[in-house]
């Protein structure tokens, strides 16, 4: 695996020019807001040239500058705290439409997770659902309404559902004591990763569950203790976390198992229909003359 990018930094310095000191520096002390500028913008901050910050890149080992603020955006995005989130999404937004940006940039984390599918995983991932006596939820923080909204539609699907969205470790394990080898837990996590979901996983697949989780990369702590991974990548905007991809894979979720319990389903919504009707659940849609 790839040298943690400020490790390499600080490792590189002495054989550094002038100029690549200075971007280098910047890196090191301002690496959240370095992260996301683009070569031209980082030349210009610290005084040098678009094509020696290219050459830089090139020199640590990357195919180009865009690499390199990969890997950049890739280790900063779990270490900023909130005040730097709001910098950063100042410095990224600017002046521009923030409506069309933040579109623009879901649309962008649904491209790369479509990209990134692995069907196998999904297959498996239904396949242990369908099989488990009991499906526990994990979704705490942030990820606490794709939990909700993946368990309110498998509670009608199946009937040992177990939604967990206590941000509490001492709680958390209170509520999934006794899950054992029968059962499938699926957890969701993104950065700022929780560490009460990533030690409720652990001790679940220590148990003998099925792990399955949805995370932004194999490579999470979530993602390297999972049975099953379902990569959905989000990023942050503000102090909001993107969900829309992984909302996305959750939907695909659900969809794939109603069609395997297809007649069960149409039974179930067949009863809920009259309830719903009798009981005034919904309002009524008059016909229009």
């Amino acid at each position: 695996m790839r040298q943690d990018i400020l490790s390499l930094l600080k490792a590189k310095e002495p054989t550094f020019s002038k100029g690549q000191r200075r971007i280098a520096q910047y890196i090191l002390e301002s690496y959240d807001k370095a992260a996301f500028m683009t070569a031209n913008t980082l030349g210009k901050t610290v005084g040098i040239s678009e094509s020696t910050v290219v050459r830089f890149a090139v020199e640590l080992g990357y195919d180009g500058y865009p690499s390199m603020q990969k890997a950049l955006q890739e280790m900063v995005v779990n270490r900023l705290t909130s005040v730097q989130r709001i910098e950063v999404t100042h410095d990224r937004i600017g002046n521009q439409n923030i409506l069309t940006t933040v579109l623009q940039s879901d649309m962008e984390k649904l491209r790369q997770t479509s990209e990134m599918a692995d069907n196998a995983a999904f297959d498996a991932a239904v396949n242990a659902i369908l099989g488990a006596e009991r499906v526990f939820i994990l979704g705490v923080r942030s990820a606490a309404p794709l939990a909700n909204f993946l368990g309110y539609y498998l509670n009608y699907m199946f009937q040992n559902v177990h939604i967990l969205t206590a941000s509490g470790t001492g709680e958390m394990f209170e509520r999934i004591v006794g899950v054992n080898s029968r059962d499938a837990v699926i957890a969701f996590s993104f950065p700022r990763y929780s560490a009460t979901t990533l030690k409720t996983a652990q001790y679940c697949r220590s148990t003998g569950a099925t792990v399955i989780g949805v995370t932004d990369t194999k490579l999470s702590s979530l993602g390297q203790c999972s049975d099953h991974v379902l990569v959905a990548k989000s990023d942050m905007v503000s102090l909001v976390d993107s969900l829309v991809a992984p909302l996305s894979v959750v939907n695909a979720l659900i969809v794939a198992l109603a069609a395997k319990k297809e007649k069960e389903i149409s039974k179930t919504f067949q009863e809920l229909e009259h309830i719903w009707a009798e009981y005034d659940v919904y309002e009524k849609q008059e016909d229009s003359v």
